[in-house]
């Protein structure tokens, strides 16, 4: 097999771009993802009245459509009702829609693994709900969860490719153009490639590494 080393050296910029503007749409959309999984979680762990109705259908909505579809919704479906978002808003906005939902389930897991025992002795301390979840409900949940945000976080980052429909050049519309105007499949795959392992790899090792410590501190091995 020979490959054009001289595309590849030239391509490698518009590589760069794509992998920091994909980086950039990841960081956002994991950590709102994050953010609104664990708001979630404790709305359907405390059952409040009028909102955990909502939230589970948000959940449901959020884990059974594509991300693509959600994405053309929020990019066209919302410019009907004059609602404009530029295509780096509608990314994150889409993808933080589609992760939260997978985030609070994973904390929903990590919250009822807690046992009873521990929630009851806390009240019997005098706890009030606030300081159970903040003290011992919540780290306890948060080191449970951690194998399954990680993978949400992997997933996310992979979802990315999915943001080239609206018009956004990530590193999957790059290879695409670059395919359809020089007709360097295998070149553009292979730094398509390259570039997703030096994404994900890291981000892989750093949770694996995250995961051992927190359970080392919790079981000593």
């Amino acid at each position: 097999m020979n490959l054009d080393w001289e595309f590849i050296v030239e391509s490698l910029p518009l590589y760069g771009e794509a992998m920091w503007l994909t980086l950039k749409i990841a960081f956002f959309a994991i950590l709102f993802s994050l953010v609104v999984g664990l708001l979630c979680s404790i709305v359907l762990y405390y059952r409040v009245k009028g909102i955990s109705g909502i939230i589970v259908a948000y959940i449901e909505l959020s884990r059974n459509t594509p991300l693509l579809v959600q994405l053309y919704f929020l990019y066209y479906g919302f410019t009907k009702i004059g609602l404009h978002m530029s295509e780096m808003t509608c990314a994150i906005v889409g993808m933080t829609f589609l992760g939260g939902g997978y985030m609070a389930e994973a904390f929903r897991g990590g919250i009822e693994a807690v046992s009873k025992t521990q929630t009851e002795s806390g009240l019997s301390l005098g706890l009030s709900k606030i300081q159970l979840a903040r003290y011992v409900i919540l780290p306890q949940a948060f080191s449970i969860s951690i194998p399954s945000l990680g993978a949400n976080a992997i997933f996310l980052l992979k979802e990315t490719s999915i943001v080239g429909a609206i018009a956004l050049l990530d590193l999957m519309n790059v290879a695409k153009d670059l395919i359809g105007m020089y007709y360097k499949t295998t070149e553009s795959l292979i730094l398509l490639v390259l570039a997703y392992l030096i994404l994900l790899l890291p981000l892989s090792m750093l949770l694996t590494w995250v995961e051992r410590k927190v359970r080392y501190a919790e079981f000593g091995d």
